[in-house]
């Protein structure tokens, strides 16, 4: 199978936790924390591993709590590039209201890159692209690096017949969809991306698919993959359409689901399956992932039993 590399710009470690009440004012008493290492490749990386597959964490990361980042996706077995810089990693910490099950997510960001480390770290990924293999670039960007980064990477992954999948938001997206080089393999955006991106609405399934296969069609990506919501995912793949139904599960935390679903979506194609099959399988695994606690992700038997619940429509 070929190797699939993840690529992690901007990294955290997530705190989960609860309390009876959240409000505005007296002390809030938490419950003890969840502690997971995190940022979109991470939890690409870990979901493929826990779906058994074989993948490299490309990790940017600086600090003492760059350190525990580390030393908790050791813990977890995951092979891990690390590509350290002198600003320290970022945390996030999400708090859920024990009256109302609502989950209320904060984010700490790290340090700004460099110019120099800018450099290094497209040096150092350049190094580690699997030839002939499969390369994720997940989550924010670090402040510093160029909104052009990714395209960047992409030529990168490109010189080494690798195939590229992004998952990003914000300017970095915005200037993927703006200003495209080349085809990306793989775009995966969720519907408030995409809403963003046109300033209105995504109401329907329809409207989402006219607007991945616009992105198609001008040149963004081959394959485009948009959340709507929990009712699934849509995809343009090939010259066709595609939505998944998810599956009805109790939704304990979102925390992860976008990432599992690239997670499981990328290891399905290096297993050789169609993209329409790898869809099915990111929806079970965003599923099974939405059905955890905080910060946790999805179990293999967890994915496995939702797989057949999720219904491919084309269109």
């Amino acid at each position: 199978m070929p190797d699939i590399l993840t690529i992690t710009l901007k990294p955290a470690v997530d705190f989960a936790t609860s309390t009876d009440h959240v409000e505005a004012g007296p002390k809030l008493y938490c419950s003890e924390p969840r502690v997971d290492p995190g940022g979109g490749g991470v939890n690409v990386a870990r979901a493929i591993s826990r779906l058994g597959g074989d993948v490299r964490a490309f990790v940017v990361v600086g600090g003492a709590m760059g350190d525990r980042l580390l030393a908790l996706l050791a813990a977890e077995g995951v092979p891990v590039e690390a590509c350290r810089v002198a600003g320290e990693t970022g945390y996030s910490l999400a708090v859920t209201d024990g009256a109302s099950g609502e989950q209320f997510r904060f984010t700490l960001p790290g340090g700004r890159v460099s110019e120099s480390e800018a450099a290094m770290i497209l040096e150092r990924i350049s190094e580690v692209v699997p030839k002939n293999g499969f390369v994720v670039l997940s989550g924010g960007a670090a402040k510093g690096l160029p909104e052009d980064f990714a395209q960047k990477v992409q030529a990168v992954v490109s010189q080494n017949n690798a195939r590229l999948i992004v998952d990003t938001s914000k300017a970095p997206l915005l200037h993927l969809i703006s200003s495209p080089t080349a085809p990306l393999d793989v775009l995966r955006l969720d519907r408030s991306e995409m809403e963003k991106a046109l300033g209105c609405s995504m109401r329907s399934v329809a409207d989402n698919l006219a607007f991945c296969e616009g992105l198609v069609e001008r040149g963004v990506a081959r394959i485009v993959i948009s959340g709507h919501g929990a009712q699934g995912s849509a995809m343009v793949a090939n010259g066709e359409k595609f939505f998944c139904h998810a599956p009805q599960v109790p939704v304990r935390s979102k925390i992860g689901a976008g990432d599992a679903l690239v997670g499981a979506f990328t290891f399905s194609l290096a297993q050789g399956k169609a993209p329409e099959e790898a869809l099915r399988w990111g929806v079970a695994a965003a599923a099974a992932t939405v059905g955890t606690e905080g910060t946790a992700l999805l179990d293999r038997s967890g994915a496995e039993a939702l797989f057949a619940q999720c219904r491919l429509e084309r269109f």
